[in-house]
């Protein structure tokens, strides 16, 4: 566990590597099955990616978690979000009790949901006028979320509940990849003109607040971040110390882990994104980070629901690589010369 700011360098800058023998000898596996060569498309890219990152040329699904990480913001002050904060406890409620979508979908693809409110009662300060968290706070969170991260799960899925963290998400990304504050705000839970005009302003206004530390990744994500975003980014983090693959959900779980990109090229390689949010500036920010999504579905929800959904593609992807027979089991004749 990182105890300061140089012990979490120190973690991304030593990052282990994919399983490149099982990949072959999935790859090797897959090619002799009854279809083309890459006539699944996605499908086949996905199982070889599981079997590197699982160690294993038939990859397995049995234990898949899904961890969704719920936070408040000072922002909300500015007037960013159509919802008050008290929204954040009352969702975090609804998920113990399992009436949240997630909940739902959880279930159908056969994963293990946790949810882990961090200090509701104690929300970020608002970003526009300080840092939104000291680095005692921020890496207390990192380390909250790396410690959900189970050593023998074969798949994990990243999520958030916190009401104004699109605002967040858009302000990360506007003071990593600069353009205008516009192009990464959206209308999250639904703001009119009025609220998305607040919240194009107060996310141009987290940069010009914090301009002397932007060419420092992990000064970006501690000062415009916030925690659920902070334990995102240490169960990514986690995921990778021990080679499992992740899911990322949406606009808020990629910008919680765009600072970990900046900081450590490479470091997304054990991640997929499960889906393209409705929000504009989620397309642009996968771009920038070099993932493409698994679904397009026009979904904005947050809670994992993206990743989760995407959960049943790994499933058939991982079916067909198990289950189907080799040419030679079929007495299907090759391809010919």
């Amino acid at each position: 566990m990182p105890q300061n700011q140089e012990d979490l360098r120190r973690l991304l800058a030593d990052l282990p590597q994919a399983d490149d023998q099982a990949r072959a000898a999935a790859k090797a596996r897959n090619d002799m099955l009854t279809k083309p060569q890459g006539a699944l498309g996605t499908l086949e890219e996905l199982t070889l990616w599981l079997a590197a990152w699982q160690g294993r040329e038939i990859p397995r699904l049995d234990k898949v978690q899904v961890l969704v990480f719920a936070g408040n913001h000072g922002v909300v002050a500015q007037g960013v979000s159509a919802f008050p904060a008290e929204v954040t406890v009352q969702m975090v409620a609804n998920f113990a009790s399992g009436g949240a979508a997630i909940n739902q979908l959880c279930a159908v693809a056969g994963a293990d949901l946790t949810v882990l409110d961090l200090d509701l009662d104690r929300p970020t300060a608002d970003f526009t006028q300080g840092p939104a968290l000291s680095w005692e706070e921020f890496l207390d969170a990192v380390r909250r979320g790396l410690s959900q991260v189970a050593d023998d799960a074969d798949l994990v899925c990243i999520g958030e509940m916190g009401i104004g963290n699109t605002t967040v998400a858009a302000a990360l990304a506007h003071a990593l990849y600069q353009g205008d504050a516009g192009d990464w705000t959206g209308r999250g839970t639904g703001v009119d003109d009025a609220g998305l005009a607040r919240k194009a302003e107060a996310v141009a206004k987290g940069r010009e607040r914090h301009a002397a530390i932007l060419d420092d990744p992990l000064e970006v994500a501690r000062c415009l971040g916030g925690r659920e975003l902070a334990a995102m980014a240490g169960a990514a983090l986690a995921a990778r110390r021990a080679r499992i693959p992740l899911l990322i959900d949406g606009y808020v779980a990629s910008a919680a882990l765009a600072p970990w990109h900046a900081a450590a090229p490479g470091f997304l390689e054990h991640c997929w994104a499960g889906h393209v949010s409705a929000e504009p500036g989620h397309v642009r920010l996968l771009q920038r980070m070099g993932l493409s999504p698994l679904l397009d579905l026009g979904m904005r929800l947050g809670e994992a629901s993206g990743a989760a959904t995407a959960i049943l593609l790994l499933r058939a992807a991982l079916a067909t690589h198990a289950g189907m027979a080799s040419f030679a089991d079929a007495g299907v004749a090759e391809k010919s010369e």
